[in-house]
């Protein structure tokens, strides 16, 4: 369910992600609080780390174009401030 729901998020953010720049960062945090989650319950030994090699290409590899876009945004935000 809740990949549903950020699914309709990020269908929303795909057509202007400098206005919706809330949606990117919830994905951006969710990102990021994932594999903090997950070396966490690897380090108690609740999970194996070779599911790891899972966040590298679901999590990880999304930093970068969400983090770009955020910065975008406020590029955005500041130049509208000073206009």
């Amino acid at each position: 369910m809740v990949i549903g729901v950020y699914g309709i998020g990020y269908l929303a953010a795909a057509r202007n992600p400098i206005r919706h720049w809330p949606i990117v960062l919830v994905g951006l945090l969710g990102k990021i609080l994932g594999p903090i989650g997950f070396v966490w319950s690897a380090a108690q030994g609740k999970i194996d780390w070779i599911f790891g090699v899972n966040i590298l290409t679901n999590d990880l590899i999304w930093w970068v174009p969400f983090t770009l876009i955020l910065l975008a945004a406020r590029r955005d935000a500041k130049a509208r401030c000073a206009a």
